[in-house]
């Protein structure tokens, strides 16, 4: 924090600025106060994220003058009758949505591979 309050007073810029992604995947570009290309892209533990050209993102910036720069997030989107606590994973027109009460919705094309329990019971195929 002292740090980065010492670079503030000096001219640095902040630790992070908002964009738009101008090419998506990973590594990405970004368009911020000009383009900035091949930018890593980091996501939480155990989720695997690429921006989509067109989406607003976070751009972190490190380094002592704020030089290196990561991609680590994406603008929400509106959900209108999403709970404070609740999560929405989306890519697309699917979702998977975990709601407070324990209920589980998935929207789009559900594929299962390996073995599926239900209440502990092994379902059988239909095929």
């Amino acid at each position: 924090m002292w740090i980065s309050e010492r670079l503030r007073a000096r001219g640095g810029s902040s630790a992070a600025e908002a964009g738009t992604a101008t090419i998506g995947g990973a590594p990405a570009a970004v368009e911020t106060c000009g383009e900035e290309r091949d930018l890593p892209v980091y996501a939480p533990a155990g989720l695997v994220w690429r921006p989509r050209a067109g989406d607003q993102v976070l751009v972190l910036k490190g380094g002592t003058g704020g030089e290196e720069r990561y991609v680590v997030a994406a603008a929400c989107r509106e959900e209108q009758d999403l709970e404070p606590g609740e999560l929405v994973f989306t890519a697309g027109d699917s979702s998977i949505r975990l709601r407070l009460d324990g209920t589980i919705q998935l929207r789009g094309r559900v594929e299962i591979t390996g073995t599926l329990f239900l209440n502990g019971v092994q379902l059988t195929p239909l095929i």
